[in-house]
């Protein structure tokens, strides 16, 4: 956490870092997620000295958006999520698919 922030942030970093530490993230890893977090929150509120275009712009909050954009990186989802969705979608012959082919079943 930076110098100077308040209780509010220094408790909700140790929230989310203690969360994230119980459903298995490695120290650092927690330590990372949780100043990200707490950093982006101090950014919309103004109490932050630098900010990011989507740290302010954002129509919501991460913990509001609840993973909206997760895996939309250049590789997109993983097999295993396209095949899960061609699953409910009913889609035949997905087990013979591979990545490539569960994606243009989509249309993507």
């Amino acid at each position: 956490m930076p110098q100077g922030a308040s209780a509010k942030w220094e408790r909700q970093y140790e929230h989310i870092k203690e969360g994230a530490e119980k459903r298995g993230a490695s120290e650092g890893r927690a330590k990372e997620m949780a100043a990200r977090t707490v950093n982006k929150e101090r950014a919309r509120s103004g109490e932050s000295k630098t900010v990011s275009k989507t740290s302010t712009r954002d129509k919501k909050s991460a913990p509001q958006r609840g993973g909206e954009r997760s895996h939309r990186g250049a590789q997109g989802p993983t097999k295993d999520q396209l095949y899960a969705e061609a699953k409910k979608r009913g889609i035949e012959g997905r087990s013979s698919m591979n990545k490539q082919e569960l994606a243009e079943a989509f249309g993507r």
